[in-house]
């Protein structure tokens, strides 16, 4: 495994060429990340993908997301601005809605750059592409709220939307950055339009996704969520679920990335919900809850989170694989490792549910602190021209369906599985890492 990772790595970046180890936190590394990767060619899913030219889905949609960020943090760079304008108008190619699968929550994320088009547009005089961006961010969040398959009454969990089509009445953390945050973001923009009280319902709408989630994958013990749950553990496409017990319908770890969108989602979404609404406080507790648990588990030595996140690197999987219906896969001896995405994620969340005052900056400041070295210690190195790679995150992970028995959601999936490999320059790193340096030089 050690060989192969060493391969991997040299076949995704030249090895001929040295790369420096970075250290010091003071260069605006949002930009310098921008510029070496988000400008140039990331990896999704260990495919190579030009943002420009890149298709609607919610990797390029997390890299756009984060140049425009940057953009606006620095509007000198108008370059960034018509870099992710060009991508929009190459996925919507003239129209004002984009392909999305049935009932797919991944595949409306990409849709939270638009509200930032549409009022730059806007002011800028060009009323067409404004009214084509509205019109599209409409459109997702309609999708969302009165297409997308929910759990029934019938269930547990009534009312949450499901992660994909292809896994009914489950929900995963994944999911909540993905669907309620882009949702968030139209009721803020556009809540004018529509009635108090239908604006009241969608938040309370929004409010019950996390809620739901939460009641059912934390556990308050080891103060981590799951990463996903089944309403209907004996489904065919939940074969991993618990199928009893105090978490029944629980996945059987805690995934970093998991939880690194979950933690996002949250901020993000308190940092535009009315504070008046009757939903506000609980949101709030269950991201504080999250805070919590998170800090605790951050590696001491290195600032990081692991892969796998209850675990340190003396984790390793069995080499034994898991069976199923009398078949093995996820075998390998892989140990457990620190991971650039979701390390960059809560990075982010931290700082800027501080910037906000959402966190307790006395409690949370220094972890903030040693988590952003730790990005550029543990992952960022530069090479020779000045570009810089980020090293080490988890290519992908999911679980089920039925098809595909061997996503377990083990400890040997997580760490063994044919798509968990490990990779670098991938976008759900290069995105989240952008997003933790713009919030780390906003406080200089």
């Amino acid at each position: 495994m050690k060989l192969y990772f060493f391969i991997l790595v040299c076949s995704l970046a030249a090895c001929s060429t040295p790369l420096k180890k970075v250290e010091s936190p003071q260069a605006t590394y949002s930009k310098k990340m921008v510029e070496s990767r988000a400008m140039k060619s990331f990896y999704t899913n260990r495919n190579q993908q030009q943002l420009a030219k890149a298709h609607w889905d919610y990797v390029p949609g997390l890299v756009a997301f984060s140049v425009l960020k940057t953009w606006e943090q620095y509007p000198e760079k108008e370059e960034y601005y018509q870099l992710v304008k060009t991508y929009t108008d190459h996925c919507l190619q003239g129209q004002d809605t984009v392909h999305v699968n049935k009932s797919n929550i991944d595949d409306l994320a990409a849709g939270k750059i638009l509200f930032t088009l549409y009022r730059e547009e806007l002011k800028r005089g060009n009323t067409a592409d404004a009214k084509r961006y509205k019109n599209c961010a409409t459109f997702l969040r309609n999708k969302l709220k009165y297409d997308h398959s929910r759990i029934d009454a019938s269930k547990p969990g009534a009312g949450g939307f499901y992660h994909k089509a292809q896994y009914p009445n489950q929900m995963w953390l994944d999911g909540l950055y993905m669907g309620p945050a882009l949702y968030a973001q139209w009721q803020d923009v556009f809540a004018r339009e529509i009635s108090t009280q239908e604006n009241n319902q969608s938040w309370a709408d929004i409010a019950l996704q996390f809620k739901t989630i939460h009641q059912y994958t934390y556990d308050g013990e080891k103060q981590l969520n799951y990463h996903g749950w089944s309403a209907d553990p004996e489904d065919e496409n939940s074969f991993w679920a618990r199928k009893s017990g105090p978490y029944k319908g629980c996945s059987p770890e805690f995934w970093g990335r998991g939880m690194g969108w979950y933690f996002a989602a949250l901020v993000d979404v308190l940092e535009i919900m009315p504070k008046e609404h009757s939903d506000y406080k609980s949101l709030s507790e269950i991201m504080n809850q999250v805070a919590a648990g998170l800090a605790r588990y951050q590696d001491k030595h290195s600032g990081s989170w692991y892969q796998l996140l209850q675990y340190d690197n003396t984790k390793k999987s069995d080499n034994k694989g898991d069976e199923i219906s009398g078949n093995f896969y996820n075998q390998c001896d892989q140990a457990n490792y620190l991971e650039s995405s979701a390390s960059s994620m809560f990075t982010y969340a931290y700082l800027k549910g501080i910037r906000l005052r959402l966190l307790n900056k006395d409690t949370y400041q220094p972890v903030a602190e040693k988590a952003y070295r730790g990005l550029l210690s543990n992952f960022i190195r530069e090479e020779k021209n000045g570009d810089l790679n980020i090293l080490q995150s988890c290519a992908s992970a999911g679980l089920g369906p039925a098809k595909d028995p061997s996503r377990t959601g083990t400890v040997n999936y997580y760490l063994c599985g044919k798509d968990v490999t490990i990779t670098q320059n991938e976008g759900k790193a290069i995105g989240p890492f952008i997003l933790a340096s713009l919030e780390y030089e906003r406080r200089k």
